[in-house]
């Protein structure tokens, strides 16, 4: 593919992204410019014939945004369909390559069924330090020469497609040395990192990413993110509501958790903000008012 090929509209999207990434990941502006940068160089073509549009290890905490980041990205520049997800703990066993590329002659696995519905997206291989050394080597030759041959013989190319393996190496430490700088923290996590994963595939990643442990103020401005978007669908229902002060910090406190970072916090204000608009439907027949947090009942309440 080469610049004239692209069209308007999808130059349109790159513009675009950086600001679509910044929107949706919150505390994370250290990395979001380097994943944009390789996106723009991969999208028009001045990458090197033979190889990935681009590839990321994304190291750093659970919950912190490295996997809602390729969710964003893929949906900004492909559409949602082009994101193929591989969960690396399923994939621990030697026999497990079968299912990637197909256990016996005449199929083509996972990655061959991939690569039949889509010519370019991303590949996310989570957890990749999980995978067994085999399924490793499949991740060395994706990253290396994009081309895999599958169990019917055929050699698939997928060098239009970005690679993706995200980790938690090294994020105990990164929860626990709490008074240490961002670039100590970065070079101890990238050191944990190439110390587990093989030195071949740690050389061959364009971009490695070490993302922040989320700070009291980026867990607000994520619950904001959340809370905006359910009272705008709660609008369009005809239920009027005023925020009160108290919500955000209670949607962190119920929607953080330490091991899974702000993963919990969609489902939280959806529910919580849910349970008050039905109570205030039940005892009132409409929801209009305050939406304030009741530490009594431990809820969010209309007043």
């Amino acid at each position: 593919m080469n610049t004239t090929t692209i069209d308007g509209e999808k130059i349109e999207r790159l513009r675009k992204l950086d600001g679509v990434l910044r929107t949706e990941i919150r505390g994370q502006n250290q990395v979001l410019p380097r994943v944009v940068s390789v996106v723009q160089r991969g999208e028009f073509s001045l990458t090197k014939p033979g190889r990935p549009r681009g590839s990321f290890l994304l190291l750093g905490p659970t919950g912190v945004g490295k996997t809602e980041t390729v969710v964003v990205l893929t949906r900004q520049i492909f559409g949602a369909e082009k994101l193929f997800r591989f969960d690396m703990s399923e994939f621990q066993t030697q026999e497990s390559l079968g299912l990637l590329l197909g256990a016996k002659l005449g199929e083509t696995g996972y990655l061959g069924a991939m690569r039949e519905r889509a010519a370019e997206g991303s590949l996310l291989f989570d957890e990749a330090e999980k995978a067994h050394p085999r399924v490793l080597d499949i991740m060395l030759q994706l990253l290396d020469a994009a081309r895999i041959t599958v169990a019917t013989g055929e050699t698939l190319d997928f060098s239009g497609f970005y690679i993706w393996l995200t980790s938690n190496i090294g994020s105990a430490e990164l929860m626990s040395l709490q008074h240490s700088n961002d670039a100590t923290l970065e070079r101890h996590v990238l050191s944990r990192a190439q110390q587990a994963l093989r030195p071949e595939i740690f050389a061959r990643i364009t971009e490695k990413l070490v993302f922040n442990r989320l700070s009291y103020e980026h867990q607000l401005e994520i619950a904001e993110k959340f809370l905006s978007r359910e009272v705008e669908f709660l609008t369009s229902r005809g239920h009027k509501l005023e925020l009160d002060k108290t919500v955000l910090p209670f949607l962190v406190r119920k929607g953080f958790h330490p091991k899974l970072g702000a993963r919990p916090m969609r489902d939280a204000t959806e529910k919580l903000v849910g349970d008050a608009v039905a109570g205030a439907l039940l005892a009132n027949g409409r929801a209009e008012g305050c939406l304030m947090a009741d530490n009594a009942s431990d809820r969010l309440k209309i007043e």
